[in-house]
Formats: structure tokens, sequence, C-alpha cells
């Protein structure tokens, strides 16, 4: 593979990794025009999402199983026209029971079809020791294009009249834009890297799927990313919390949430760059540390503006960490020992659990913050993802214990 042809393909996989997940998510930025437009309230949009999300869960593992047996070229380019054609049937605001089948089509698309191969094709993309790099750069060019394709459309919604027909037009541009992402990645990518090369000489089978759930690095590794991404579900109460207990105003509190989405692709580059060189098992120990001390000093820092600069620089610290290690807990699976050829199988379990915080943590944080009002609920929910950050630094410590041994035997 070319050098030109190398990062156009990290260029597709990035930017496809990002946008394929604003269809279903939508609603983060464009929530009251959907209510307007479709007709939805509150409940029916928790549902619509819900459903999106169960169906992805229940899709990962079957996911990676399909990864490791199929080219990640024909998922990849496939999964994401499909999930364009569905955008251009959701612009036209199909009807609620058609808006749910069409959610758990895009389910199928994303969960199924597009994420297990995509964690692939990134693992083939770089050599071991450039593991880190590989999926801090994916990571941060995923926040990059989110970041671009929000504001990009976000003003053509302006622009055309932020009513429902300027909605149906943002929905259609970016069906559009899955559609021509899954057109380059059919013609940029190869039929199958290096690395796919030798999985697909011998393509996956129940047993290799029961060995690969034998290997203790697969659910360390699914204990990192859970407790992580809890942690990053925690992070999206920094806002409420800035208002509620800080004083800060509702525009300025949105401000740290839009501040915090500009961390992300600077914290999961740098990321990646740290776990190359320092190793990716001991970076991912270091940020686990750090954001379970920034968590513990939410849980317990007075409220009230005389804290509000600690507050608002404390979020800046967890946040960094949340995004790094998101960047990089996908590289532990090379140092974790998991080989090539099952790789989306590996990702498959680690995602078919990891992501559950997708299904629990707004219950409960909805529950906490419901029965104890004001800032004693924040602290007790943080205090809560302190301790779940506390049980990922410790599977990571296992992880770099168990590294470490392996290269001094080496």
């Amino acid at each position: 593979m070319t050098k030109i042809r190398r990062w156009l393909v990290m260029g597709i996989l990035s930017f496809s990794g990002g946008i394929i997940f604003m269809l279903p998510f939508l609603r983060e930025v464009y929530y009251i025009p959907m209510q307007e437009a479709f007709g939805y309230d509150h409940h029916q949009l928790g549902v619509i999402m819900s459903v999106f999300g169960t169906v992805s869960l229940i899709m990962y593992f079957p996911g990676g199983w399909l990864a490791d047996r199929y080219s990640s070229r024909k998922l990849m380019s496939s999964a994401l026209i499909a999930t364009g054609l569905g955008g251009f049937y959701f612009s036209g605001y199909p009807s609620y029971q058609a808006s749910i089948l069409l959610h758990a089509f895009w389910g199928v698309t994303i969960s199924l079809v597009f994420w297990c191969a995509m964690i692939k094709v990134t693992r083939a993309w770089a050599p071991a020791e450039e593991q880190g790099r590989a999926f801090g750069i994916l990571e941060s060019g995923r926040g990059i294009a989110e970041l671009l394709s929000s504001t990009v459309f976000l003003a053509i919604f302006a622009w055309l009249g932020s009513n429902a027909q300027a909605l149906s037009q943002v929905i259609i541009l970016f069906a559009l834009t899955n559609i021509v992402l899954g057109i380059l990645a059919w013609f940029i990518f190869e039929e199958n890297t290096q690395e796919e090369s030798v999985s697909n000489e011998k393509k996956v089978t129940l047993k290799d799927v029961i060995e690969v759930l034998k290997l203790p690095a697969v659910w360390l590794i699914t204990i990192v990313v859970m407790t992580a991404y809890s942690a990053y579900w925690g992070s999206f109460y920094f806002t409420p919390c800035a208002t509620d207990v800080y004083a800060l105003s509702v525009v300025l509190g949105g401000a740290v949430g839009v501040g915090k989405m500009w961390l992300k692709p600077v914290a999961a580059l740098g990321a990646g760059f740290i776990a190359d060189k320092f190793g990716v098992a001991n970076s991912v120990f270091a940020f686990f540390i750090l954001m379970s001390a920034s968590f513990f000093v939410f849980g317990i820092m007075p409220g009230g503006e005389a804290f509000l600069v600690l507050m608002l620089i404390n979020a800046t610290i967890a946040s960094l960490a949340v995004f790094a290690l998101r960047g990089i807990y996908f590289a532990l699976l090379q140092e974790g020992g998991i080989a090539p050829a099952v790789t989306g199988t590996a990702t498959g379990v680690i995602s078919a659990i990891g992501f559950t915080p997708d299904a629990w943590m707004p219950l409960v944080g909805g529950y906490i913050l419901q029965n104890y009002p004001g800032a004693d609920g924040y602290r007790y929910f943080f205090l809560l993802i302190t301790g779940l950050c506390l049980i990922g630094t410790v599977a990571a410590y296992i992880i770099m214990r168990r590294t470490q041994h392996q290269q001094r035997s080496t």
C-alpha cells in the first residue's frame, strides 16, 4: 500500500467512524427541531434511541464474527451506503413505528456490519509498535468529523430557516455523506490488508470463538472499556453540574459541553503517541489513575461560585483522561496478545459488554439525581464513577503487569 493510499484509508476510517453515528444520534443537536418536525414527545424520542442502543449491544458480538469471516472493505462500504439510504427514508418523516424499525435497522448496519470491521482495519493499518497512534488518530479523526459535520450542517440548517424542511435537508446531507464515504471506501480500501489475509486463510469457527472467550486479556480489556466508557457517560453531567452546583449560567454551562468536545481530537491523538512511546498498557494505567483522581475531586469538592475555576480545571483534566482512554483502549488488543485472525471476534465480545453503559448509565444517573437533588446528587454520582474508574485501574494494572512479564520473557 502506497503512503498516500495508506493515509486515504485512515481518512475514510476516521470520517466514516464519526459520520455514520450522526443519523441515529441526530437528536443530540436537533432535539427540539425533531420534536417539532416528527411530532414525537420526550418519551417517544427516548424509546427510539433506546431501540438503537439495545439492538447495537446485541449486534456487537455477531458483528465480530462477521468481521473475521468477510472482507472489511465490503462490510464497511455496504454499511455506510445502507445507513445513508436509511437516512433518505428518515428525511421523509416516517411514522413513529417506522422510525423505531429504522433505528433498529441502523443498529444492525452500524454495530453488526460496520464497527468491528473498522477496528480490524485500524489494527491492520499500523505495525505492532504503532498501535497506539493508529487508534489515537482514528479517535481524533472521528472527533474532528463529528465537529466539522455538526458545525457545517447546523449552519446550513440555520441558513435554510431552522424549520422542518431545513431539518429534512440536513438529514439528506448526512445520508449523502454516508453514501459518498461508502463509495470511497469501496475504491480506496484494498480487498485484504496483510493482516486480514492472514486471518482469511482460515475462517473463524465456533471453536475459535470459544477460545477467544477463554482469553483473560479479552475480559480484562472488556473491564477497561466498560469502566472508561462509564466515565465518558459521567462527563455528560459536567454541564448540568456547572449550572446547578457552581452557579454558571445556562449558556456558559453549555459552553463547557462544547469545549469538552474540542478536547477530544487533541487528547486522543496525543494519547496515541504517548502510548507508542511508553507502552499502551502503561499509558492506560496512568490515564485511569488521573481519571479516578479527577472524579474523586468532583465527589468531595464543595459547590458555589468560589470553586467554579477549580471545577472547570478539573473538568478539563477529567475530559482529557476520558478521551485519551477512548483513543487507545482498543490498542490493548496487540499488547494483550490477541491474534490478528480473531480481532473482530475479540472486538465484538469487548464491545458487547464494554458499551453496556449506554443502557444503564442514564438510568443510574437519573435515579441518583432525582432522589438526591442538588449538589449531593452530583457528588454521589461522581463518587460512583470514581469507584468504577478504580475497578478499571485494577484491570489496567493487571494488563500492564502481564505485558511487562511477557516482554521480560521474550
